[in-house]
């Protein structure tokens, strides 16, 4: 077959309606963190705290990148008891307000909820430090108020595998949609031939390049 005779695409496919779309696109989906903060990253017992923030800065980054609605939230800073989020996350997420809390289910604050309207979306990307009880009561509470909820597995952690796993279990079988970062970063990004596609590959290599470096460091490169 001569290179004539190959049939070369380099315009992308049309794009479909991005606010009606049923995957995620930069016009139908809002981030959330939740409780990215030194003592939840010191009990996790499921994954290191390098692999964590793998997944967790590149969301960030995906948020910023396709200027996506993002909802930042804490708990205990206000009663002195935790610090605010760490500096990495909020690096990447810069003028987005801490919405602090008292209570371990960040939907039963006030503030929280509010926010969470007002970004206007009903896709919620979500991740959360632990994920048996920061990510899952939100999640669940929300999906039964009608949201549509996507927690970024590669992005959180719990106490030990047992609860990370179980909690995972329970919020899918609640509804629940489990995405991970760089899936998240191709949904939203969609077709390399787009104008806007060096947004993700900025990223996804920067993701590479991480990987690798933990990888290093750990003599294996983890899932």
């Amino acid at each position: 077959m001569t290179d004539d005779a190959v049939h070369r695409k380099t315009e992308p496919e049309p794009v479909r309606d991005p606010a009606a779309d049923h995957l995620l696109t930069p016009a139908n989906c809002a981030v959330v963190f939740i409780d990215y903060q030194e003592g939840q990253y010191a009990t996790i017992g499921s994954a290191s705290r390098a692999e964590i923030d793998l997944g967790a800065l590149t969301l960030a980054k995906l948020a910023r990148a396709y200027e996506l609605p993002t909802v930042l939230s804490t708990v205990g800073v206000g009663m002195g008891v935790n610090k605010a989020t760490v500096p990495e996350i909020t690096a990447e997420l810069p003028g987005v307000p801490e919405i602090d809390r008292t209570g371990v289910n960040s939907w039963e604050d006030a503030d929280f909820r509010a926010a969470i309207r007002g970004t206007g979306r009903e896709k919620i990307v979500m991740a959360g430090l632990w994920t048996e009880v920061c990510l899952a009561f939100p999640t669940l509470d929300m999906l039964r108020e009608g949201f549509e909820v996507y927690p970024v597995i590669d992005a959180v952690g719990g106490v030990s595998p047992v609860t990370h796993a179980t909690a995972i279990q329970r919020m899918i079988q609640a509804g629940a949609q489990p995405v991970t970062s760089l899936a998240f970063g191709s949904e939203l990004m969609r077709n390399w031939a787009r104008a806007d596609s060096d947004l993700f590959r900025t990223i996804i290599n920067d993701y590479f390049r991480r990987k690798q470096a933990i990888g290093e460091q750990t003599g294996s490169l983890f899932r």
